[in-house]
């Protein structure tokens, strides 16, 4: 638990393991006199080492632990088998602050008598090329290194403890090159069969350098670690146009190939990834400066050879090969999918195939960008935890996964990454890494409305649908300082927002080559959002006993929300600025209150929806709150034509143009088939995708009544011709259900209520009612629904 009187940031050694390893490491002023020297590029990716040791048993093993991190990321092996199923570990957090250790139970790789243990050792995020703009590489720092310590408890009781140190050797490996953004190169004929296994010979191998290192940064793993979920093979395999071969493995995802190939030494698999073709081939423009190429060198095994690169990760759905000895087998390519491995605790459906197409691409966009931190993009030269996406996720992403552990993790590298700005900013993506500006944004850390609210609204998602009041207490010093932050900034109008903002971010009608031109203004965008994180703070303060706060914050809260009134309010429940995301925001944050005028607000908005032709109007901020908007001012009907247009720009239009992950842009496919030609043109970005919320809570009627569901709200209003809709989520006491048909001209509602919860059933023309745990039907006439 973190002390909110001590940040992160100063708490170095909050989890206390006394370390006696050391971090060993192939440092430059290591002995040179060894054959093989690894050329560093400062320029390209570089390639991965080997390092090695032994160390004896001195009796029988009654158990053995391992704790183990690196200054980039690691595989290790202890007696020639490899430790855990992680995929680039120890992953990636505000190295500086915090940096996390695995521990594994080694048991079974120990013996008594002499051993040995090795290690793949890379760039990974610590020292590899990250960011934009062509990226910035060795941002934690110049050199990789291992970290590990073995407690080894014998038959007799006593105790000893291995660790890295002195003694340690290494040597350049299969790996010639390896990064997150560019793929990896892999020599098999280099490979250094037997190195983790005792009585290697590592005569040739350099001294491994030791390098210091403050241990109270370390902290023990606190989330799910990424792995190897899923395997796909290639739905199809083509010639391209240009005689190309390409497969296509009919989802867009995030991982990497793994192959079987048979053929002469020294030919070399080449292994190219991208979302989309275009003209038949690879579309790779969209990747900007990640090449995404994976190289294999045979070694040339008769037996067949098998790889996997180990040390990045690609989005893609199709990939070319090139240099394939023979004629091409799809069997012998696996597309392996990798991300965090969080629990599936969510699922919908419906009668429509289309809006069950719509869900699932917003599962897949989910997973390829939970890789241990919620990124933006799994796929181009950026991948970050950009504040604002997961922001305006957070909600579905909890009812779909286990996100809690995720997310809190996240949330202290967020805190920590804050604690250092001066002014208590919370950086636009963490952790925060210093990136080549201008674009996308201007130097300096500047606060941006929507994206750094994150610190206020992602802990509060995680109390209201976990019931979690730690992450409050935790996060409750980051919260304040942001409110504040922002309150300093706007001063005594209370209004914000000029200058650069990402506001409503790729609004529908911002042109291709300026995605920030939003339809709503900035200092509308941030002056709500103002107003919303003040009172998402004040009820924190309330839960956590902090009165004095509560009622400062809510004060602050009620003077924003008058602020915002007296600027954008025209009166009468009408805004200066007609725009679907200006109405959205002023009607789901409640800064209008009065019955009339929101009801008078919500025709408004739905009147814009229908000028539009229930088009969709709004960007990254505006998208997850209109439907909720409309629904909430008596419009469900209009909320539902907007879900389901299919004309550009919608969701729908995505899923006809064969979408299998949530685009960036409305239209990063054109309806011609060719690409976006804006920069920002990624097909596996999140954000649009919040919609998913709204389908779970209002489609199928399923959400939370009360924080962590102890109590639930089912309200299914069905719509759009649906005959049919359904959604599970496992809460925290047990599995909830909704169940809703249409039979006999009624509407009949089957509910899974979990021990110890209630539930609230409120149907349409009819009185709401209460149930108690177990299974119940409910019945309503169909005329009082809005089919």
């Amino acid at each position: 638990m973190i002390d909110p009187a001590h940040p992160p940031v100063l708490r170095k050694a909050a989890m206390h393991h006394h370390w006696t390893a050391r971090v060993v490491s192939p440092h430059p002023s290591a002995p040179e006199a060894a054959p093989e020297p690894a050329p560093e590029p400062s320029d390209g990716p570089r390639p991965a080492v080997l390092l090695r040791a032994e160390f004896t048993a001195r009796a029988a093993v009654r158990s053995a632990r391992l704790l183990v991190t690196a200054l980039g990321v690691y595989e290790l092996e202890i007696n020639g088998g490899v430790v855990g199923d992680h995929v680039l570990a120890p992953g990636w957090t505000s190295y500086r602050h915090r940096h996390r250790y695995q521990s594994f139970d080694v048991t079974a790789l120990v013996r008594e008598g002499r051993n040995a243990w090795g290690a793949h050792l890379a760039d990974g995020w610590y020292r590899g090329l990250l960011g934009f703009n062509g990226g910035t590489r060795d941002i934690y720092g110049p050199h990789t290194g291992l970290l590990a310590e073995l407690r080894i408890e014998y038959a007799d009781g006593s105790t000893d403890t291995v660790a890295t140190g002195e003694g340690w050797r290494w040597i350049p490996g299969p790996v010639l090159s390896a990064g997150l953004y560019e793929g990896e190169e892999y020599d098999a004929r280099r490979e250094r069969d037997g190195f983790s296994e005792a009585g290697f010979d590592d005569s040739a191998w350099r001294p491994a350098a030791v390098l210091d290192f403050d241990t109270g940064v370390l902290f023990p793993a606190d989330s799910p670690p990424v792995r190897r979920i899923e395997h796909l093979t290639p739905v199809a395999v083509t010639t391209s146009p240009t005689g190309r071969t390409i497969l296509d493995f009919g989802q867009n995802l995030v991982g990497r190939l793994r192959i079987r190939v048979r053929g002469e030494a020294g030919r070399t698999v080449t292994l190219r990834h991208a979302e989309v073709l275009q003209d038949g081939d690879l579309c790779t423009r969209p990747l900007r400066h990640a090449t995404a190429t994976d190289r294999y060198v045979l070694r040339g095994d008769p037996a067949g050879e098998e790889w996997e690169p180990r040390f990045t990760f690609h989005g893609f759905r199709y990939a070319d090969v090139e240099g394939w000895p023979g004629p091409l087998d799809p069997a012998d390519v696996t597309a392996v999918v990798v991300h965090s491995d969080l629990r599936r605790t969510g699922w919908f459906s419906c009668s429509d195939t289309s809006l069950n197409r719509l869900h699932e691409n917003v599962v897949w966009g989910m997973r390829g960008n939970f890789v241990d931190v919620p990124t933006d993009c799994p796929q181009r030269d950026e991948r970050l935890g950009w504040t604002g996406d997961v922001q305006v996720f957070a909600p579905t992403a909890a009812f779909l996964y286990d996100v809690r552990d995720f997310l809190r993790s996240w949330l202290r590298d967020l805190a920590a990454d804050q604690e250092t700005d001066g002014r208590r900013v919370p950086p636009v993506f963490s952790p925060d890494i210093p990136v080549i500006t201008p674009a996308p944004l201007p130097p300096g850390n500047p606060p941006m409305a929507g994206w750094c609210d994150a610190a206020v609204i992602v802990p509060w998602v995680l109390y209201e649908r976990y019931g979690d009041t730690d992450v409050l207490r935790a996060q409750y010093p980051s919260m304040c300082a942001w409110v504040d932050a922002v309150d300093r900034i706007a001063g005594p109008e209370r209004t914000w927002g000029e200058g650069f903002q990402f506001g409503d971010w790729l609004d529908p009608s911002a042109p291709a080559d300026d995605p920030g031109r939003a339809m709503t203004s900035s200092v509308l965008v941030a002056t709500a959002y103002f107003a919303r994180s003040a009172r998402l703070l004040a009820r924190t303060a309330e839960v956590l006993g902090e009165a004095g706060d509560a009622a400062r914050y809510h004060a602050l809260a009620d003077t924003v929300r008058d602020a915002f009134l007296a600027r954008f309010h025209a009166g009468g429940g009408r805004l200066t600025e007609q725009t679907q995301t200006a109405y959205a925001l002023a009607l789901s944050f409640r800064l209008l209150e009065g019955a009339t005028e929101r009801a008078e607000a919500g025709r408004r908005l739905a009147g814009l929806v229908a000028e539009g032709g229930h088009r969709i109007g709004t960007g990254f901020l505006g998208t997850p709150l209109v439907c909720d908007a409309l629904t909430d001012t008596g419009h469900v009907g209009t909320a539902y034509r907007l879900l389901t247009q299919r004309a550009r720009p919608s969701w729908l239009y995505q899923v006809d143009m064969g979408a299998t992950t949530v685009w960036e842009r409305w239209d990063s496919m054109l309806p011609d088939g060719s690409v976006n030609p804006g920069e920002m043109t990624s097909f596996n970005h999140y954000a649009l995708g919040a919609v998913a919320d709204w389908m779970h809570r209002t489609v199928a009627g399923l959400a939370p009544a009360e924080p962590g569901y102890r109590r639930l709200s089912v309200r299914p209003r069905p719509g759009a011709g649906l005959t049919w809709a359904r959604a599970e989520h496992d809460t925290p006491y047990g599995r909830a259900g909704t169940a809703w048909r249409v039979e006999d001209g009624d509407l009949l509602v089957d509910v899974v209520v979990p021990p110890h919860t209630t539930a609230t059933v409120d149907l349409p023309g009819a009185q709401p009612r209460q149930a108690g745990p177990g299974r119940h039907t409910f019945r309503a006439p169909l005329t009082a629904t809005t089919s």
